[in-house]
């Protein structure tokens, strides 16, 4: 098992060797995304340790790239997915089909294709529902096996509206619908457990919301019997601080407050961290290319944008910055953008930073979770080559597209 002797409960930027990241970035160029593979483990174990006796699966979505996969499983981890590409990337970085929980979420109908056909071959597959059509188009794809329901527990939490989940009719079945909806699984399926998620970004302070959903699933589950059921998935949601005066997520707080949330109960503890696993593994390394003096802020522009790292103009957010060339000048507030054209894309405004200059490295932090994931090629811009860091070695976990990539599926 992973040793956490060492392992600070965040990595803040200040943590990472900016001479080893000033090397990745003239090695590999820039944008270039730098993910962790020990730390990737360090925070599974860590999360794993706070709920011994809980089944701790990793939300896949927040990172699905082969090597973070693959360092979940080294961990001991199991891999919950929301996609049938996930499923399939899961099972070629070595899962287990058996051990897999896939969330369908209007799912598709390759999809539910692709993950009937599954659990046709590999009965332990759980297929969690969130509508009753979901139930139905499986009956029809001869689906007969473990099923989860999602519920609705009406209360959502997170870092924005946008996350959270508990509260949008979107996602699970009606609170209150959900022991009749019971009934009609046990008639034909295998009723194995009942989930639900309340919202995404979860700190300490969140903590008292987001146990009152827990509550709720807690109680359904006794409701339907919860002697019958084999587990009781309570979700993910657990954050890590994007802001350098935010504390840390107090997991033994955590643990505490959804166990007695959730209360007693004959089934088993399920819980889905993905940010909290991957988030502060990851960085983006950016150079700078244009020094612009404006009335109100200095315009620092780099080659890193929205279709490297679109959560700021998604959500907001705020991801911490670092001068890695020259960590120690004075800073200067400074506006960090990119090269795409619309206001939206920004990385930062009026931010304290080393004072930047032409060709210097920048450092975004806490981009492993949701940053590549949502990469994407607006511009025609190929997205960047992505590394992994394990054991003091670097090795290149996903390569540069380049424009051919881009183009190759054009007719």
């Amino acid at each position: 098992m992973t040793d956490l002797a060492d392992s600070p409960a965040v990595r803040r930027l200040d943590d990472w060797d900016v001479e080893r990241l000033e090397s990745l970035a003239a090695e590999y160029e820039t944008p270039l995304y730098v993910m962790g593979l020990d730390r990737v483990k360090e925070n599974y174990t860590r999360f794993s340790e706070a709920f011994p006796d809980a089944d701790v699966m990793y939300a896949a979505k927040a990172h699905t790239g082969k090597a973070v996969l693959e360092a979940v499983l080294e961990a001991g981890g199991t891999i919950e997915c929301a996609a049938w590409g996930e499923l399939q990337r899961s099972i070629d970085a070595g899962a287990d089909p058996n051990n897999l929980q896939y969330t369908a979420v209007n799912p598709p109908a390759h999809d539910l294709d692709y993950a009937a056909e599954l659990g046709a071959d590999n009965p332990g597959l759980t297929i969690t529902i969130g509508a009753l059509d979901t139930l139905e188009r499986l009956k029809e794809r001869d689906y007969d096996g473990r099923i989860a329901i999602r519920i609705n527990p009406g209360i959502g939490t997170g870092h924005h509206e946008k996350v959270a989940t508990g509260a949008d009719a979107k996602f699970g079945i009606p609170y209150e619908r959900v022991p009749e909806v019971a009934d009609r699984v046990r008639e034909e399926f295998d009723l194995v457990g009942i989930h639900a998620h309340a919202g995404s970004g979860v700190l300490t302070d969140d903590l008292e919301d987001h146990c009152r959903a827990i509550e709720r699933v807690g109680e359904m589950a006794r409701r339907v019997g919860d002697d019958e059921l084999e587990f009781v998935d309570v979700g993910g949601g657990y954050g890590v601080p994007y802001r350098e005066d935010e504390q840390p997520l107090d997991l033994e707080k955590t643990s505490d407050m959804v166990r007695d949330a959730v209360g007693d109960l004959e089934a088993q503890l399920k819980l889905e961290p993905g940010r909290y696993i991957v988030a502060d593994a990851g960085l983006i390394l950016t150079t700078v290319n244009t020094i612009k003096e404006a009335p109100d802020t200095t315009v620092v522009g780099v080659d890193a944008s929205l279709s490297t790292l679109i959560r700021p103009a998604m959500f907001g957010s705020y991801h911490p910055m670092l001068n890695v060339s020259a960590p120690d000048r004075e800073p200067i507030e400074a506006t960090v953008g990119g090269p795409v054209c619309t206001s939206a894309d920004v990385f930062a405004h009026d931010r304290p930073i080393a004072e930047p200059e032409r060709e210097d490295v920048l450092a975004i932090g806490n981009a492993g979770s949701y940053g590549y994931e949502l990469a994407n090629q607006f511009h025609s811009q190929p997205r960047p080559a992505e590394i992994a860091l394990e054991d003091g070695e670097a090795r290149v976990a996903r390569r540069r597209e380049t424009l051919e990539d881009v183009t190759r599926l054009e007719e």
